[in-house]
């Protein structure tokens, strides 16, 4: 694993503080981000990891404001770009800034796309909501992001529909879509899911070569602890909606501290070992019903979980110089009111 950071001393592009992000179930509201905090600075690829369920996905929605209307809400914190808290926008504020200054990979390539538009009509229609374009100049821009994403035959394929492309193509012209404005803050939702190991390769480094050209800062989910390793500069790691580790990609690598990022750890496939089977973790992520209110989350599965872990809700704090653990075993852990 060879990584070189990024990482740098200017101010946060992007600042979340203590988000709340719940949905309304049979009158209740129910928590899937917890009180998440973290910065991204300009350049900077934040990878985020957890099993499916630990609220990954909807901290990105969070971010972007584009949770499902009536249902889901911003309840708490703040959502910080560019030194304005965006979380109060309204939408057409946000309209304002989706497109143009942030932008978002989504999971399903095969869904994304709207199967009744062309590729080119889709393009076009960011290029016309955020700058004065000709659409004869609209129509250039286009063929050039499809070339620059690695699309042959962009002339043709501009003019094409959804379900005439295949599942890496229907991605690259997403991330096309992504970046039409070259955008500050480039968020990739699982932005391979659904496709084959050699196009899911291709694709991240179309990522990171667009990200290195641009300048971007990156914010990348993702099941995949080998591509984090590759692409991230720090990461963070999520559990039932919280924030369990964060720290740079080579602490996180070769030091983890909380057990379940080390459990995480051990399901990767390593090729210098032969086991016959991969590790895993026993049980699944709460769901949000049945949350625990007080104590660790992982504590029913956590195997090194002690009996004061269901009673005292640990913090995220700092137990070596940049990294950050909320766990019980270390004593920087453990909030100064006891029981919360």
């Amino acid at each position: 694993m060879s990584v070189i950071s990024r990482s740098n001393n200017e101010a946060p592009l992007l600042e979340v503080k203590g988000l709340k992000t719940g949905f309304t179930i049979d009158g209740e509201i129910y928590h899937a981000v917890d009180g998440v905090s973290f910065s991204v600075k300009p350049s900077q690829i934040v990878g985020i990891v957890g099993e499916s369920g630990c609220g990954k996905s909807v901290m990105s929605m969070s971010v972007m404001k584009l949770l499902p209307m009536g249902i889901g809400k911003i309840t708490d914190g703040e959502v910080i770009f560019e030194g304005k808290n965006i979380a109060g926008y309204s939408e057409s504020e946000m309209n304002g800034l989706r497109g143009k200054e942030m932008s978002m990979i989504f999971q399903e390539p095969m869904t994304a796309l709207n199967p009744v538009f062309t590729i080119g009509f889709q393009l076009q229609e960011v290029l016309f909501n955020h700058q004065k374009i000709s659409k004869q100049k609209a129509r250039a821009v286009s063929v050039e992001l499809l070339k620059q994403v690695g699309i042959s035959r962009p002339d043709s394929i501009v003019d094409e529909y959804p379900h005439q492309l295949s599942g890496g193509m229907r991605q690259r012209v997403m991330i096309a879509i992504a970046i039409a404005c070259q955008p500050k803050l480039l968020i990739a939702d699982e932005p391979t899911t659904a496709l084959d190991v050699t196009v899911q390769a291709q694709i991240m480094e179309l990522i990171k070569d667009i990200q290195t050209k641009n300048n971007m800062a990156v914010i990348l989910i993702t099941h995949d602890l080998g591509v984090v390793a590759e692409m991230c500069d720090e990461v963070i790691v999520m559990y039932a909606g919280k924030i369990v580790e964060k720290t740079d990609v080579d602490t996180l690598f070769y030091n983890p501290k909380h057990p379940y990022t080390k459990l995480l750890m051990e399901s990767i496939p390593k090729l210098d070992e032969e086991v016959d089977t991969l590790g895993s973790i026993e049980g699944i992520v709460p769901s949000l019903k049945n949350m625990p209110k007080v104590g660790c989350r992982f504590a029913d599965r956590c195997p090194v979980a002690m009996p004061e872990c269901k009673q005292i809700t640990p913090v995220l704090a700092e137990v070596e110089d940049g990294h950050d653990v909320s766990c019980l075993l270390y004593k920087s852990s453990q909030p100064v009111e006891g029981v919360i």
